[in-house]
């Protein structure tokens, strides 16, 4: 710019033609002035090849994190229906066993019942053995000797006591001191 503003000057002082020396510093100014104007456009080039860069690497990154993302969803959505068809099953498994839990707490009710009668008869066995001896021992003995014939003639053979030795051994069930095999033939509802 010094050298134009030496050209305008000489130029205003005397209207004679531009020296060598102004001619080769005008040309010289013009060289620089290209010379930048080419570095300058060398620079805006490679800016523009490097942003041009930068930018189809951004749009590749960008596909690619839309195809991973997308890929992501899609397992994500398996999974999620996987675990929704397992969830489901281990709720019908939950009920199912539920409804057997109940039908054993309902059996087992059933059976501490029987259980409970079966100690009961158990615990009442010694007695009903003692008394049906006894019984029995009593009819053994007959009348009392001398005390004379009984005015009604009804003895204990006519028609044989419901507790003589002959009816007592006639019924098996009522005596509680035979074989265990007799509380086996008894049966309490369901069968265990």
């Amino acid at each position: 710019m010094a050298s134009l503003d030496k050209v305008v000057s000489y130029s205003s002082c005397d209207m004679s033609s531009p020296s060598p020396v102004q001619i080769r510093e005008a040309n010289a100014h013009l060289a620089a002035v290209h010379r930048r104007v080419a570095e300058l456009e060398q620079r805006l080039e490679a800016a523009e090849n490097t942003v041009r860069e930068q930018a189809e690497s951004l749009i590749r990154k960008d596909e690619q994190l839309r195809a991973a993302t997308q890929e992501i969803t899609e397992a994500k959505n398996k999974e999620i229906y996987y675990l929704h068809e397992k969830l489901c099953k281990s709720e019908d498994t939950i009920q199912r066993f539920q409804n057997m839990v109940k039908e054993k707490d309902a059996m087992i009710g059933q059976l501490q019942h029987r259980c409970q009668l079966l100690d009961n008869i158990c615990k009442s066995r010694p007695l009903l053995d003692s008394m049906l001896f006894h019984m029995a021992e009593a009819e053994r003995l007959g009348p009392v000797v001398g005390m004379g014939e009984p005015t009604v003639k009804t003895s204990l053979t006519d028609g044989e006591s419901n507790c003589s030795p002959n009816r007592i051994s006639n019924h098996k069930d009522f005596s509680l001191s035979e074989d265990d095999q007799e509380l086996d033939e008894i049966v309490f509802g369901t069968t265990v």
